[in-house]
């Protein structure tokens, strides 16, 4: 899901300059595609906030990047095309003990905060992350 959201702004922002219309009285008013109308040109206007708000959930968390992957890296094509490159290359992909985050790795993940090794306690994909709620605070007994 993330990919589909950001892949029209892998080389642009999410709106450019020439679609704003005005700022008056801390409100834009800015020209948008209607879609569901024969990709009509059509002005909104936002209050400030609304606008910063509505742009700012197009920006990408650090750990993302802005280039997707494609050919034998593409999503669909991964699991059958990597191996296969592994297997021309004369190369044995990596196992799980070799990646970051195995117990008996030498190769650990170590806390930015209090420098202690930090262990893989769960790991979701993209929709299951964007799915996922942030915990229930419970105040304690």
């Amino acid at each position: 899901m993330y990919s589909a959201i950001w892949a029209s702004y892998t080389h642009r922002v999410a709106i450019s300059n020439h679609r704003l219309v005005s700022f008056v009285d801390r409100k834009v008013t800015f020209r948008w595609r209607d879609s569901a109308h024969k990709n009509e040109q059509r002005v909104m206007t936002l209050s400030l906030d609304e606008f910063l708000r509505r742009f700012l959930l197009h920006l990408l968390p650090d750990s993302f990047v802005r280039i997707r992957n494609f050919g034998f890296l593409a999503n669909r094509r991964r699991s059958t095309f990597l191996p296969l490159c592994f297997q021309l290359l004369g190369s044995a992909p990596q196992t799980e003990q070799d990646t970051p985050g195995a117990k008996d790795s030498s190769d650990l993940w170590f806390c930015p905060k209090c420098a202690a090794p930090m262990m893989v306690v769960e790991r979701l994909t993209a929709a299951e992350i964007q799915l996922r709620s942030p915990p229930e605070v419970t105040a304690a007994a």
